[in-house]
């Protein structure tokens, strides 16, 4: 979810404004998604990466992160989404961890769309954790699927599609086992203003696509 910063600069307002207006943009893919019958959306909240940011940004992101989920939670409730978090979560501040718990857990029985929030996440730390696992287990992983049990939410399938906004063509260290076989969708616009219309552009654009899988392709 890339150009909040962007986004701001480009009107002459504070990042923080930029990533305000982020949140909106997530609320309203929440939105479409599940409105769409979409079982998975993953968001990439904020990477391992971002920690080296102004200490001052970092934790206004934090801050936001925290309220945006008490004020989204009756309404994830409501509308039957169930949130998880995948991540090193251990390195969130205790108040932030204890919000995302009770999300976690006062939506664990929903039954609709499944909202997962990538909060401190690498996908090359996903591996090595992944890793460090299995020697800790002392049972190295024999197939893909072994290995995948080994992740931080063995639960979350594969996806189908991955959507980048904001101008790079690049994957910047997201889902990097599970993108295997995705289809990639990049967007020059800019994630605030990412909604439901460019949205509904990037589900028709993954369905005139032809996946394969590595298969030959029989027609």
């Amino acid at each position: 979810m890339d150009g909040n910063g962007r986004w701001a600069r480009q009107r002459g307002l504070p990042r923080a404004f930029g990533h305000q207006e982020g949140v909106k943009a997530l609320h309203e893919a929440v939105e479409v998604c599940n409105d769409l019958g979409i079982r998975y959306l993953t968001a990439y909240t904020f990477s391992t990466e971002n920690w080296f940011r102004p200490k001052v940004e970092v934790d206004l992101l934090l801050k936001l992160m925290a309220r945006t989920m008490d004020e989204e939670r009756p309404g994830l409730i409501k509308n039957n989404i169930r949130t998880r978090a995948i991540g090193r979560l251990a390195d969130l501040p205790e108040g932030l961890r204890d919000t995302l718990d009770r999300l976690v857990a006062d939506t664990t029985k929903n039954t609709g769309l499944t909202l997962t929030l990538a909060i401190s996440y690498g996908g090359r730390s996903e591996i090595i954790d992944a890793c460090c696992r299995a020697v800790q287990a002392g049972r190295p992983p024999q197939t893909e699927a072994e290995f995948g049990a080994l992740l931080y939410d063995p639960s979350l399938p594969d996806p189908d599609l991955l959507i980048r906004t904001g101008g790079d063509r690049r994957i910047s260290n997201y889902l990097l086992w599970q993108l295997a076989y995705a289809e990639l969708h990049f967007t020059d616009t800019l994630w605030p203003d990412f909604r439901r219309e460019q949205l509904l552009a990037a589900v028709n654009d993954f369905a005139q696509r032809q996946r394969r899988f590595g298969r030959v392709n029989e027609e």
